[in-house]
């Protein structure tokens, strides 16, 4: 027998007990007059029909009607190897890998969706109950990027594969949007920044998907995140919480956010580039996604965020944060520099050969070596650059090689005498001037020896005899000729030293002067 809901079945008993005919109650209710005369009969057995007795209940009607008959189905073409299909199920195999097995072992002739089939009657899928979990204002922000297809650049004018990145927040639904070409560390980063600005204030904790930027390792009990966020999450006091593998229902509130910018937003309008994209984003969300009615707060996001969840989140930092942007391992070379995005970092020369930790930061680049701070250096603004002062990294040899520049030996010159000053610029007037600098540096080093009187008589011989060079002036020293007369000069003849005093001898010496005179000529007379 058909077999009728329930209140079907009560109301053909009342209709019968008033006596009404089996064509009109099929017509009334839409049922066969063979399914009406099949109810009578059984009412009518059972003393249903009697007026004067009350109707029965769905208890005595179940069991007047008995168990209801299961239609006709056709035997599976699997059912001759159940006890096969039974034990391969038992064991883990996989429905295909069945489907694979019966044909090869048994011929089987039958489609992979009979398969299908009886294996799910076989092993029926159990329903998934999930709690739905609402937070309080101000307590959870959801956050994660969406694809939205190609947009063109602003900056090189190609199209590139645009992404839309939004954080929600849990209580109000009220978000943010900002779209970019690509998900590296400094735009994951920077949308953070820019979110928390445009919210005015930051949520206790922000529930993320496993993102290379933000997990390093996902893990169900403990995640790694990368250093460059958890600094982020220092540097702004919210708690960071990775949903585990495969659960984008931990954070659905952001995933829905994502599907509406797809769908309400992006989808049919036609944008110039990632600049107006992001314009036309905000007007948005302040617009049509904040205003609208909410299909499960039954409240507008930016009335529920104006009002409550604004108040309820944590104050941005007093300070602007130097976010950590991204953590490289760059080698110290032996020219004491470290290269980051193919500029040159110099490093002092005690750290050559070691691998380094370099922090990124927006504007500045620190070095640390394990725990300690090696360097901070601020970041190069194009490639090829070299940042760092070499008189504090290299080896104090060398620094001073470095810090005696073209400048820096003419004015040593000019302090040793004006001969010293004329062979230098000589030197330094010839072709190639950088490439006397060593020969100057060692004519002006030459003083730490032999002084810079001895200096200045050899450079004033070496000019004479037109030889302005570092090997001449040595030489000249190394045979203590500096002093002998030049060709010309009276044998006797000494070279002349010019002194400035600010009194003379005898305004110095006053009566102390004669007498010395006197013995001085008393001494010559003996």
């Amino acid at each position: 027998m058909e077999r009728l809901f329930m209140d079907q079945i009560i109301d053909i008993v009342r209709r019968l007990r008033f006596e009404q005919s089996e064509r009109q109650i099929a017509r009334d209710l839409r049922c066969s007059r063979k399914t009406i005369r099949r109810y009578r009969n059984v009412c009518r057995e059972h003393g249903f029909l009697d007026p004067a007795v009350s109707l029965p209940t769905e208890g005595e009607l179940l069991v007047a009607l008995g168990p209801a008959v299961p239609p006709p189905l056709a035997a599976s073409t699997v059912e001759p190897y159940r006890t096969f299909v039974e034990g391969l199920v038992n064991d883990g195999v996989e429905m295909a890998a069945i489907f694979d097995r019966l044909r090869e072992k048994f011929s089987y002739a039958g489609s992979y969706s009979s398969v299908r089939r009886f294996v799910h009657h076989l092993r029926p899928a159990q329903a998934r109950v999930f709690a739905r979990v609402e937070t309080p204002a101000g307590k959870i922000g959801q956050v994660d990027f969406g694809y939205l297809g190609m947009l063109r650049d602003s900056s090189s004018g190609n199209l590139r594969r645009a992404y839309c990145f939004v954080m929600t927040l849990g209580f109000s639904r009220h978000m943010y949007v900002e779209i970019v070409f690509n998900q590296t560390m400094p735009i994951w980063i920077g949308c953070h920044i820019r979110a928390f600005d445009w919210f005015g204030g930051v949520p206790c904790e922000i529930v993320i998907d496993n993102l290379k930027a933000a997990v390093i390792t996902a893990k169900l009990e403990d995640a790694v995140l990368s250093k460059p966020y958890r600094r982020l999450g220092l540097g702004y006091g919210f708690l960071i919480h990775p949903c585990p593998p495969a659960t984008p229902r931990h954070k659905g509130k952001t995933e829905n956010s994502i599907h509406f910018v797809q769908r309400n937003f992006h989808a049919g309008q036609d944008f110039l580039d990632e600049l107006d994209a992001n314009r036309r984003a905000k007007d948005w969300v302040m617009g049509r996604a904040g205003e609208r009615v909410h299909g499960t707060t039954f409240q507008a996001p930016l009335y529920l965020f104006n009002h409550e969840e604004k108040a309820a989140l944590m104050p941005l930092p007093v300070e602007p944060l130097d976010p950590l942007l991204r953590v490289a391992q760059p080698t110290v070379h032996p020219d004491c520099s470290a290269h980051v995005d193919r500029s040159f970092y110099l490093i002092p020369f005690r750290y050559v050969g070691k691998t380094l930790e370099a922090h990124i930061h927006p504007t500045t680049i620190s070095f640390y070596d394990g725990t300690t701070l090696v360097a901070v250096r601020q970041r190069a603004t194009k490639r090829g650059q070299r940042i760092g002062d070499p008189g504090e990294c290299y080896p104090e040899a060398k620094a001073a090689y470095l810090r005696r520049t073209p400048q820096v030996c003419r004015a040593e010159a000019a302090l040793i005498g004006p001969a010293c000053a004329q062979l230098v610029e000589e030197l330094f007037t010839r072709a190639f001037p950088l490439d006397h600098l060593r020969a100057v540096q060692g004519v002006v080093r030459l003083t730490q020896k032999f002084g810079p009187e001895r200096v200045e008589a050899a450079c004033r011989r070496a000019l004479y005899f037109n030889d302005p060079s570092y090997r001449r002036v040595k030489s000249i020293l190394n045979a203590g000729s500096e002093s002998e007369p030049l060709p010309g000069q009276p044998a006797d003849a000494e070279p002349t030293k010019q002194y400035a005093y600010a009194r003379s001898p005898e305004e110095f010496l006053g009566g102390l002067f004669d007498d010395t005179q006197m013995i001085s000529q008393g001494a010559d007379s003996c």
